[in-house]
């Protein structure tokens, strides 16, 4: 089994398009003004928004995109005027981390956990 994709909700579809592109995802399916669909840069994982009248009440879903170099990329996002809700932050878990959120509130975290992504000195063998 393998993940196929996420799809978050937007008021706005095109504002989130604009956002994540400036993210750097490259957009793959255009059906603007109710649905897009991004790749990744690097894997093979997609992501996709759609457009719904009313946002969840909720935010219970955080979205996690890993990069080799964190500083460089928050560095390269601020100056493009993406605003983050922290500095990078050394995690517990071994993983550093930026959070910030998109037109729409959801929750993202920016991070680079290398070898701790999925073998973290904890992992179940």
């Amino acid at each position: 089994m393998n993940l196929n994709q996420v799809t978050i909700s937007s008021l706005n579809v095109e504002i989130a398009t604009a956002f994540y592109k400036t993210l750097g995802l490259l957009l793959i399916v255009d059906a603007l003004p109710r649905y897009v669909r991004f790749e990744c840069p690097d894997g093979d994982a997609t992501f996709s928004i759609h457009k719904v009248e009313k946002l969840p009440t909720i935010k219970s879903t955080t979205l996690y995109f890993e990069v080799e170099n964190l500083s460089k990329t928050v560095s390269e996002l601020q100056q493009k005027g993406v605003i983050f809700n922290s500095e990078i932050l050394e995690e517990s878990w071994l993983w550093h981390e930026a959070h910030l959120n998109d037109p729409d509130g959801n929750p993202i975290i920016i991070y680079h956990a290398g070898k701790n992504r999925k073998s973290p000195p904890w992992r179940i063998n």
